[in-house]
């Protein structure tokens, strides 16, 4: 129950500052797009933080909190090499 709740607070969130920029929602595609950018970005401020304040260099707290995965997803052709690595290697 508590991530719909957190999720309907982020969308009131998102339309006080849409309405504030004088953006009208369904916002326009890129302008949207660029929101959902934010969103992604903004999760990853975080757990990169945290690691951070523990010392971790920017690179390698990037890397550790997995956010390149999350940001951007798996890359086309991925799954060619996941297949092909696990043939060459069966557990």
């Amino acid at each position: 129950m508590k991530p719909y709740l957190f999720s309907f607070l982020a969308g009131i969130l998102a339309g006080i500052v849409y309405s504030a920029i004088g953006v009208q929602s369904p916002a326009p595609p890129t302008v949207a797009l660029a929101g959902l950018l934010g969103i992604l970005a903004g999760e990853q401020i975080l757990p990169v933080a945290r690691r951070m304040l523990l010392g971790v260099k920017l690179k390698a707290a990037w890397s550790e909190a997995k956010c390149s995965q999350h940001m951007f997803g798996p890359l086309p052709g991925g799954h060619v090499a996941d297949a092909a690595a696990k043939d060459k290697h069966p557990s």
